[in-house]
C-alpha cells in the first residue's frame, strides 16, 4: 500500500509538471505568434495614423503652400495620465502660422486627440484619432451626425475659438448631455495640447 500511495504521488506530480510544461509551450507559442502579428500590423497601424493625421492637418490649415513638420525641439510635459505624443507646425517658408498637437489619455474609456491652432491661439479644429467611450454616449463626441442645442457637432464646437485661456464644460464649450466625463475629459487634452503649442509658439517668439 506504502509503495503505491509513492507511486502515486511520484505520478501527481509528474502529470502536474506535465501540465505545467505544456501550459508554458501555450504560452511561448501565443506570443511568438503575437509578435509575428504584431511585427505585420504594427507599421500598418501607424501608417494609418500618420495618413489621418496628414489629412487633418490639411484641413486645419488649407492654405495653399504650408509645409507641415513635426516638431523636435520642444518637448512637453507628462501631467498625469495625459500624454501629448507629437507635436506639428505648419510654416509658409520659414514663416510658422500655426501647429497641433496629439495628445492621449483617460476619456471615460481612452481618447487620442489632434488638436490645431493658430499662432493667435485661435483653434483651428479638433478631430479623433482614437475613442473607445461608449456607444451612445461618450461617442458621440466623434459623431458627425450628432448635434449639440447650438446646431454644431461636439468637436466642430471649438473651431473658431482661442484656446489661450482653456476650456472649461459650461462656460465657453457645451458638453453632451449624459456623457459629461468623456466631454470634460476631451476637453483636459485639448487644453495640454494647446498649452504646449502655444509654449512652443512662444519659445520661438511668434506667439501673437
Amino acid at each position: 500500500m506504502a509503495e503505491a500511495s509513492v507511486k502515486n504521488q511520484k505520478e501527481n506530480a509528474w502529470s502536474m509538471i506535465r501540465l505545467g510544461l505544456i501550459l508554458a509551450a501555450y504560452a511561448v507559442v501565443a506570443c511568438a505568434m503575437l509578435a509575428v502579428v504584431n511585427s505585420f500590423t504594427a507599421p500598418k497601424i501607424a501608417q494609418n495614423q500618420e495618413r489621418k493625421v496628414s489629412a487633418a492637418m490639411q484641413e486645419f490649415f488649407p492654405d495653399n503652400g504650408l509645409t507641415f513638420e513635426t516638431i523636435n525641439d520642444f518637448t512637453p510635459p507628462v501631467v498625469g495620465a495625459i500624454t501629448v505624443d507629437e507635436m506639428y507646425v505648419a510654416k509658409r517658408g520659414n514663416e510658422i502660422v500655426g501647429g497641433a498637437a496629439q495628445v492621449s489619455g483617460p476619456t471615460y474609456d481612452q481618447g487620442t486627440i489632434l488638436i490645431g491652432i493658430k499662432t493667435d491661439g485661435t483653434v483651428t479644429g479638433l478631430k479623433f484619432l482614437k475613442l473607445t467611450d461608449s456607444p451612445g454616449f461618450g461617442l458621440k463626441a466623434n459623431d458627425s451626425t450628432f448635434k449639440l442645442p447650438n446646431g454644431k457637432t461636439f468637436y466642430g464646437q471649438f473651431e473658431g475659438k482661442n484656446a489661450k485661456s482653456g476650456f472649461t464644460a459650461g462656460e465657453n464649450f457645451d458638453a453632451i448631455s449624459g456623457a459629461t466625463i468623456t466631454s470634460v475629459a476631451v476637453s483636459s487634452l485639448i487644453n495640454e495640447g494647446t498649452k504646449n503649442i502655444l509654449a512652443y509658439f512662444n519659445q520661438k517668439g511668434v506667439a501673437k
